[in-house]
């Protein structure tokens, strides 16, 4: 009989109510399998570092989400926004359950073409879009959201040249009373920019102007700042109406919605505290609902919800490495999951759990790296079992940003996998290799020879 290993006896405060500052019970489930496959086969076939996708919960989440709104207000419209994440199989779920596009640059742009979506119901937003890609979505029918004066004027300028008259709104930042306030994107409604923006438009009558599109944050925790930015783009709207006898057709809320991610510094867990989707939807219903609206001309409201709908479906894999002391005696593990996959790492105490069953003794312990960099910390604080050198660990909620803005550094990028609704894993993008890292590089003549 193999013989048992030693533990040493500890003596743990268990908190079974509330929090408190000592935290809550430290008691972890492993987490063996997702969505019925086991971790460890994911990891056997598919190496480590990994990233796994749940299709199963994108669309339970995305049902919840749908119900919310469309419960409270009449017509409503889900944009999938790319940059959250732009892995086909990703985007044409989202498709699939009836999300229109949403992006912020010609590479997301001609992408979302790719996969099929019809330009008409392709939004495309940002302050970076080339004269090239202005002609291209004009000609596929798109719907321009104007960021600046420039290119307003550009819009205007292209238009000018007949052809297909632009579908345009303008991006409209606020004071919702949630500071520092996004001033940078879009005009501003308190000082009048945005209406200032809006004449130029209607006295063009080169654009056909058909929204008002807002993004007040990201991560946000207050439901009651969309509900002051719902009131002023309705505002906006009813006062275009009442000017020029015009109507406005949408009202696009942006995103920014928070998921259930713990911001780093949070005193209580995001599950116990963030606005759910219940909680933005009455916000901003009720707003445009008890605006002066007539009740057969509500607008349509569009919603470019991200991370709220992705982040909980995705999970990243990693195997230990080894484990350490500091010079200060804190236990340390290092793992093969770097900040150059996990960006949010940076600003979210992701749950981490291991993936196999362990020892009920637990220590205070610091999670990094691989990278031969001091910032490559994936937790710098968190109360976990031993972890051997060769067993594994699954981080969760990483399905937001972490798949656009991981980078090649030090390591590569790793497998992708998504689990179908029928428990079946598929590589939805290979990992990068040496090869196919070096083929975008080209070497002068004169560097290819050299002696040792």
């Amino acid at each position: 009989m193999e013989k048992q290993r030693y533990e040493r006896p500890v003596i743990k405060k268990l908190e079974t109510n509330m929090p408190n500052k000592f935290g809550t019970q430290t008691e972890l489930a492993p987490k063996t399998h997702i969505d019925n496959v086991p971790v460890k086969k994911l990891i056997e076939e598919f190496g480590s570092p990994l990233f796994v996708v749940s299709e199963q919960t994108i669309r339970k989440t995305f049902a919840k989400a749908k119900k919310a709104f469309t419960t409270r207000y009449p017509k409503v419209q889900f944009a999938w926004s790319y940059k959250t994440n732009y892995q086909n199989a990703i985007c044409n779920v989202f498709h699939q359950e009836g999300s229109w596009a949403e992006v912020v640059s010609g590479f997301e742009y001609e992408k979302a073409l790719r996969n099929g979506v019809d330009g008409k119901k392709i939004i495309f937003n940002g302050p970076d879009k080339t004269v090239d890609d202005l002609k291209l979505a004009i000609e596929n029918d798109s719907l321009l959201h104007i960021d600046h004066l420039d290119e307003l004027y550009t819009i205007i300028e292209l238009a000018g040249n007949g052809g297909k008259k632009p579908k345009v709104a303008i991006r409209v930042n606020m004071d919702t009373g949630v500071y520092p306030m996004w001033d940078r994107f879009g005009f501003n409604y308190e000082n009048g920019q945005a209406w200032d923006a809006l004449n130029k438009i209607m006295r063009s009558n080169k654009l056909e102007l058909v929204g008002l599109h807002t993004h007040i944050g990201t991560f946000m925790l207050s439901a009651n700042a969309y509900s002051v930015a719902a009131y002023k783009l309705a505002e906006l709207a009813l006062g275009i109406q009442k000017k020029y006898s015009h109507e406005i057709k949408y009202i696009d809320m942006g995103g920014g919605f928070a998921s259930k991610n713990t911001l780093k510094g949070a005193y209580m867990p995001g599950t116990d505290t963030n606005p759910t989707f219940d909680d933005f939807a009455e916000a901003i219903t009720s707003a445009l609902i008890n605006s002066d609206f007539k009740p057969d001309k509500l607008p349509l409201l569009i919603l470019e919800t991200g991370r709220a709908l992705i982040d909980d479906a995705g999970y990243l894999l990693g195997t230990v490495i080894s484990n350490k002391r500091l010079a200060d005696g804190k236990r340390t593990t290092i793992l093969d999951i770097g900040v150059n996959l996990m960006f949010t790492s940076f600003w979210y105490d992701h749950k981490v759990t291991p993936a196999q069953p362990f020892s009920h003794y637990t220590e205070n312990t610091v999670l990094y790296g691989p990278l031969c960099m001091n910032i490559d910390v994936i937790r710098e604080n968190a109360n976990l079992p031993l972890l051997n050198k060769g067993e594994h660990v699954v981080v969760h909620s990483v399905g937001a940003y972490n798949m656009t803005q991981w980078m090649q550094f030090i390591t590569l990028r790793p497998n992708i996998v998504m689990i179908d609704e029928k428990a079946t894993p598929h590589l939805i993008r290979e990992k990068e290799t040496l090869d196919s890292l070096m083929s975008y590089e080209k070497v002068p003549e004169h560097l290819k020879k050299f002696d040792l």
